[in-house]
């Protein structure tokens, strides 16, 4: 119902004929009618401000994801970099036959390294 009809109200039933309501009684439905207003203006605002937090919430997500796949995009691109320079690194590692990882990397020598490697750092 808009607001501002309640004299288009049709739940009011008029007193019938040789009766009359008595001024307390009115008080009351005015009361009743103001009571109600409120509690409907109340819930209006409630309602758009739920609706204002739900868009908000919204664009915030939009904005995360479009993050999230950028960072997906720079990892993939940094993934398939790195594997192309394992890939050209392969044959210059001698003694390097195909072996289990444990056997690629031992676990006790530190200083198993390839200095000659030469890997970008990237930023996130």
């Amino acid at each position: 119902m808009a607001q501002g009809s309640d004299s288009n109200d049709t739940s009011y039933k008029s007193p019938s004929p040789g009766s009359r309501p008595s001024s307390s009684d009115d008080a009351k439905k005015v009361m009743r009618r103001e009571k109600n207003r409120i509690a409907a203006q109340k819930s209006r605002m409630r309602q758009t401000q739920r609706a204002d937090s739900l868009h908000l919430e919204s664009e915030n997500l939009e904005k995360e994801n479009a993050a999230l796949r950028k960072e997906v995009k720079q990892l993939t691109e940094e993934a398939k970099y790195l594997s192309s320079v394992l890939s050209s690194h392969e044959p210059q590692c001698t003694g390097l036959a195909p072996q289990t990882p444990d056997l690629l990397y031992p676990p006790h020598h530190s200083s198993y390294r390839h200095q000659h490697i030469a890997v970008p750092h990237y930023q996130h």
